[in-house]
């Protein structure tokens, strides 16, 4: 008789991950144990200068010698991954900063990696950048309660973009982002020729125009403490905050006139910086000094935690957020709904048959939980083109979420819930439909089926009236059949699904037939 093998008990090692960061000023690589429970430990922490955004906002494009010298930095993180019994073509997280776009040359220095290092880049966009952000912050929030309660703003000043989340009791209730940056502003007023206090002001004057729109945009809201977060600020955070949880902002004031005096060398020696960041130092801490003065705020917060390591932490946590991060992204499309007047009972109602549909037919369509989430914020959106216009308000609700900032989306999910929520009615997805046809095959079949989803569900709420709250769904070989309980007549719902259950039938083979109570 075969000898039975005795099951292994499971395996209680951690497993060992990767993150790589390309970003403005360096290049960085974590190696962390994942444990069963989920948390990330780091293991190791490797960085090394590379002039990126430099070259970017001084020339345009990434020069060679700098494509070269990332490329050598990889290499070497590379045979540290091997030492440790890793493959080093398999890093778990690879990415470049999202100035790295803006860059003439951005698709050379992502093949020159790739054929050099044998590992596919991708670009932190500002969807990925705000979860970044959310995460960093909800640790802030976690250590200190007090910032949970009353309006909380989180402002984020990158190498290129500063970014700013409203917290209201702990709950992200808006979400800006401003085209100014250490990096972006250090190149501009590099030409004035100005040091010490003057240039300060030259620094002042250049962003002034974005800190007239911050003025604007929270004009609204009493704040109650504001944290600064970024590469540079939490670089000198000890040295500023003297190790307390707040700043007063007349110190913060007197440490930037102070650092204005030192020569960036001075600056690399008194904090212990590379070249990169001490020749954005000035800049950001002169950009966040305005923002909090502006915001006349009388103290700031600013995490003393090293900015490059948790970023990469979270880099290894970005893309699996749920629970309470889906909570928030939900929230963002419903205030963006609100705002231009959308239905809110009507896009709930749609989004409940949505998720009933999602959930019955899982085998049927075998999308992710992210593809749920979509179809949600899509249901939520779906009709606020009728701001614009009742007709044709499906084109218009396209472009209105096509150029709308949503917290957590990234720019393809932002143009997925575009267009699935454009094919909630009339013509399904065409290849004459430029964002459409610009999308991959695999995207443009995850539209397919959750636009044919979103439609059902859509013809289900023809009325209005949330008529509909019970379905039953059985499958059959060429029918998908619908019975409403309690619908003694459900010519209404018939009609609309007449003309918006061909999508469904195209997509899945079956033809949507609803059947009336008794």
């Amino acid at each position: 008789m075969p000898r039975r093998k005795q099951a292994q008990p499971p395996s209680t090692q951690p497993d060992l991950l990767s993150a790589l960061h390309i970003g403005a000023g360096s290049v960085s690589l974590m190696i962390a144990e994942q444990h069963a429970d989920g948390t990330i430990h780091p293991v190791d922490f490797l960085e090394k200068p590379a002039p990126l955004a430099r070259d970017i906002f001084r020339l345009g494009y990434v020069h060679p010698s700098t494509i070269e010298q990332i490329v050598h930095i990889i290499r070497d993180y590379q045979q540290s991954l091997r030492e440790l019994g890793l493959d080093p073509h398999q890093i778990t997280r690879a990415v470049t900063t999202n100035i790295l776009s803006e860059s003439l040359n951005h698709e050379t220095v992502m093949n020159r990696v790739r054929i050099a290092c044998g590992l596919r880049l991708t670009t932190i966009d500002d969807g990925e950048m705000t979860r970044l952000i959310y995460l960093k912050t909800r640790r802030r929030l976690r250590h200190l309660p007090s910032l949970r309660e009353h309006n909380t703003l989180v402002v984020h000043v990158g190498p290129g973009n500063t970014r700013a989340l409203l917290f209201q009791d702990g709950l992200i209730t808006r979400y800006t982002s401003y085209r100014m940056g250490t990096h972006r502003t250090r190149e501009a007023v590099e030409g004035s020729h100005a040091d010490g206090t003057a240039m300060l002001r030259v620094i002042r004057e250049h962003v002034s125009g974005n800190l007239a729109q911050i003025r604007f945009d929270f004009s609204d809201i009493t704040l109650n403490a504001l944290i600064l977060i970024g590469y540079e600020i939490q670089s000198v955070a000890i040295p500023l905050t003297r190790r307390q949880a707040q700043c007063p902002v007349k110190r913060f004031r007197q440490f930037t006139i102070e650092t204005s005096t030192l020569s960036e060398v001075e600056s690399v020696k008194r904090f212990q910086l590379d070249y990169q960041t001490a020749e954005a130092l000035l800049p950001a801490l002169e950009i966040n000094l305005a923002i909090a003065e502006t915001l006349a705020q009388p103290e700031v917060h600013i995490p003393s935690t090293e900015y490059e390591q948790g970023l990469l932490h979270d880099l290894l946590l970005s893309r699996d957020l749920t629970g309470n991060f889906s909570e928030e992204v939900l929230r963002s499309a419903r205030i963006l709904a609100e705002r231009y007047q959308s239905d809110p009972r009507h896009g709930a109602h749609v989004g409940a048959l949505c998720e009933r549909f999602f959930t019955e037919l899982a085998d049927l369509h075998q999308l992710s939980a992210h593809d749920a989430l979509l179809l949600q914020v899509a249901a939520i959106l779906h009709e606020v083109g009728t701001y614009i216009s009742p007709r044709a308000h499906h084109k218009h609700s396209e472009y209105i979420i096509l150029n709308s900032e949503i917290f957590g989306l990234d720019r393809l999910d932002v143009t997925m819930v575009a267009l699935i929520a454009r094919y909630h009615r009339h013509s399904g997805p065409k290849h004459d439909h430029p964002a459409y046809a610009a999308l991959t095959t695999d995207d443009r079949i995850r539209i397919c089926k959750l636009a044919a989803i979103l439609r059902v569900a859509d013809a289900l709420e023809r009325t209005h009236h949330q008529r509909v709250s019970q379905i039953e769904i059985r499958r059959e070989p060429n029918k998908l059949r619908l019975r409403l309980p309690s619908i003694a007549d459900a010519a209404v719902e018939r009609l609309a699904m007449a003309s918006k259950g061909d999508l469904f039938e195209q997509v899945f083979g079956l033809t949507v037939v609803i059947d009336e109570d008794g």
